[in-house]
């Protein structure tokens, strides 16, 4: 019997090796990616049975690629592996793509336990994080408090929150330089951008970009 396969997406090298020898002996791991825009060209590619995501990954950020991904390959499970507690997040990823969500903290049994869930076609949150759901969104639920932002826009911010040139979120996003200051300069005078600063806290206040841990 063919063994389910994995695709891992995070930019740590070292959590990544990690990863395959926890897993390679019950799971087929078919690739490795380590940032959004690679995962959304490699995973129609290998069509793997659940990808392993973290939400903090350059270029274009777990959240929005783990959308992304959903619409792309329906029938594939995502795990959010993550070092964020930030319970929004889980929130708003398991309503919308994500099958389950992890702290990379957890233990590598427990990571094992989400995979053969979602396999079957179960949602698992790790036990931390499902208690403070149950809390906060489940007794008191909440809407998005996001800003109307296009996916093209979403995708320009991360990037210039990163820290990279027009011209280059231009390369990065195959578009032209124009277009990429177009968006920039609308979401800085709509939402009173001024600084760099400003356009690293407005992408973590949109969920774009992770805050700090």
């Amino acid at each position: 019997m063919a063994k389910p396969r994995l695709l891992l997406a995070d930019d740590h090298t070292l959590i990544v090796e990690a990863f395959t020898k926890l897993l390679e002996a019950e799971f087929e791991i078919v690739g490795t990616v380590t940032d959004g825009l690679a995962l959304l060209k490699k995973a129609p590619e290998l069509k793997p049975d659940v990808v392993i995501l973290d939400l903090s990954m350059p270029k274009l950020n777990g959240m929005d690629a783990g959308k992304q991904l959903k619409k792309i390959l329906p029938l594939t499970k995502i795990i959010v592996l993550t070092m964020s507690e930030d319970f929004e997040f889980a929130a708003q990823a398991l309503r919308h793509w994500a099958s389950a969500y992890l702290l990379k903290k957890s233990a590598g049994s427990e990571l094992i336990r989400a995979i053969r869930d979602v396999l079957k076609g179960r949602t698992y949150v790790t036990p931390r994080v499902a208690r403070r759901l149950l809390e906060e969104f489940v007794r008191d639920p909440r809407p998005d408090h996001e800003a109307h932002l296009t996916k093209r826009k979403k995708e320009v911010l991360q990037l210039l929150a990163e820290g990279h040139t027009m011209r280059q979120v231009a390369v990065l996003l195959e578009i032209s330089t124009r277009t990429v200051a177009f968006h920039k300069y609308q979401m800085m005078q709509e939402h009173g951008l001024k600084t760099q600063s400003d356009i690293v806290l407005f992408a973590i206040k949109q969920r774009v970009l992770a805050p700090p841990a």
